[in-house]
């Protein structure tokens, strides 16, 4: 049987993680039904603070989600041999005004990985692109290493 050897992140260890990364998976709930999506984020990580451009149809249920101001987790993980290590945001995600944007906040949408605009098999003409922050109000990460050598032949 494999023992699994866990230690918590360092808030330093968290930062190195989630900027050398730039994919997540984002999951939101309303009362009983989830909906997680896989998505690009920017990192500040002088004010731990995630950054999204997230495109959705006005009949999408990703809208449904956004549209409920939600509390969302993202979840950033990696695998690398016998060690994971994953961090985990909890936050109330909070849609930017494109009026009311910031220098800062533009250097911020522009890390994330995903192009501004996506191609789409068909026309949408009714594509919206809202940014959104997430400032967690919890931030943790881990790191597991598996010791197979315990492990049955």
């Amino acid at each position: 049987m494999a023992l699994d050897r866990q230690t918590e992140l360092s808030s330093a260890e968290t930062d190195a993680f989630l900027g050398r990364h730039e994919t997540g998976v984002l999951a939101l709930a309303q009362t009983d039904d989830p909906y997680a999506v896989p998505i690009s984020y920017g990192y500040d990580a002088t004010a731990h603070r995630f950054f999204f451009r997230l495109v959705s149809t006005p009949e999408s249920e990703k809208r449904r989600f956004l549209d409920s101001a939600p509390v969302g987790r993202l979840v950033v993980y990696e695998e690398d041999g016998d060690t994971y290590r994953s961090v985990v945001a909890i936050g109330r995600l909070r849609e930017i005004d494109p009026a009311e944007i910031t220098v800062e906040q533009i250097e911020q949408y522009g890390q994330t990985k995903r192009p501004l605009f996506e191609i789409w098999g068909e026309a949408t003409p009714e594509l919206d692109i809202q940014l959104f922050e997430l400032d967690p109000e919890e931030l943790s990460g881990r790191l597991v290493t598996v010791d197979r050598s315990t492990d049955a032949d």
